[in-house]
């Protein structure tokens, strides 16, 4: 880690108050509450209302983390925002944030990575930082996923939420804090296991595409869980090497909120007690991008980790992408 260590000096986070509950869902799909848990973990998610967005959580969220960190709207000057359910194609869902939130121009662009967004903007913004042309960066994952789900589809409408949570990074002079050394995957060859296939060049709205409801995530969720399992497995104790550590040396292991059984997977490779992970994919769902920086708020919130803490942070999305970081505490 360079001297010029990047922290996170503040988060925050956007959900939406709609609540829906696995019977709520039952009426609506043919599903039940047992099927959802048994499979998922999932007792609920929050839905967004109909004037939510991407750019007017991930804004709400980062008025938060600003206001957390201590520091004026006027002394960020670069935003970045993982999703994959954007307000809409262009301009960057970053640029509305930035006319949300009043900012000056500053540099401002998305990042799609899935589920795997948080990390890729974490490294992102880490990596600009550090170039010494910017102070406090503005990192976002916000996510409209019920804009993007079939919901005549059980087995993907019934795992996804919406939400969004934010984070600012900011320049420290103290050695060895911070975000670590993180690592980023991909294999684009897997790209038919998790996608939406109409709506960009290859297959552009028509009315054919919207009658074969190619509008939607289409998602082979046997596959995924596979290589989720086996991926983020492998790049949790990669990321944790590379960091010359241990798994005893991770006060709290924060992945991404996709299905119970693929956490429960990773504690037992690792060899660590459920009770180090944070969960609250039961009331959240799958959030995609947002799930990290909800769930990293929400440990913090509640004391599951503090200043000289390593935490472990580690997802897997469509791309398909996945990837480790490793945050010394700081704030």
């Amino acid at each position: 880690m360079s001297a010029a260590s990047v922290v996170i000096s503040g988060m925050g986070t956007s959900i939406p108050d709609k609540v829906v509950t696995n019977s709520d869902l039952s009426r609506v799909v043919d599903t039940s509450d047992e099927w959802i848990r048994s499979r998922s973990g999932i007792a609920e998610r929050r839905l967004a209302g109909e004037k939510e967005t991407a750019s007017t959580m991930g804004a709400a969220a980062a008025e938060k983390a600003i206001a957390d960190a201590g520091i004026s709207k006027d002394e960020i000057d670069l935003v970045i925002v993982g999703t994959m359910s954007p307000d809409m194609p262009f301009p960057s869902t970053a640029c509305l944030v930035q006319a949300q939130l009043g900012l000056t121009p500053v540099a401002a662009f998305d990042v799609i990575a899935a589920c795997s967004g948080f990390l890729y903007v974490l490294e992102t913004g880490t990596q600009l930082m550090r170039s010494g042309n910017y102070r406090n960066a503005l990192i976002i994952g916000s996510e409209k996923m019920s804009s993007i789900l079939d919901w005549q589809d059980r087995s993907t409408c019934v795992l996804f939420g919406d939400g969004a949570g934010a984070a600012v990074l900011s320049l420290s002079d103290t050695p060895n804090i911070g975000v670590g050394q993180i690592l980023l995957r991909a294999d684009g060859s897997k790209m038919d296991l998790l996608n939406m296939p109409a709506g960009g060049a290859c297959i552009p709205p028509s009315a054919e595409s919207v009658s074969a409801r190619q509008h939607f995530l289409k998602m082979n969720g046997k596959e995924v869980f596979k290589h989720a399992v086996r991926e983020m497995g492998d790049i949790t104790l990669e990321t944790i090497e590379k960091n010359g550590l241990t798994p005893e040396d991770i006060k709290c292991f924060i992945p991404h909120q996709a299905n119970i059984r693929i956490i429960e997977s990773i504690a037992k490779r690792l060899g660590v007690s459920m009770d180090r992970f944070y969960v609250n994919i039961d009331r959240y769902g799958n959030t995609s991008a947002a799930s990290i920086p909800i769930a990293m708020w929400e440990a913090r919130q509640k004391g599951r980790f503090g200043p000289g803490d390593n935490v472990l942070l580690t997802a897997f999305g469509a791309g398909l992408t996945w990837g480790g970081a490793i945050v010394r505490w700081t704030a």
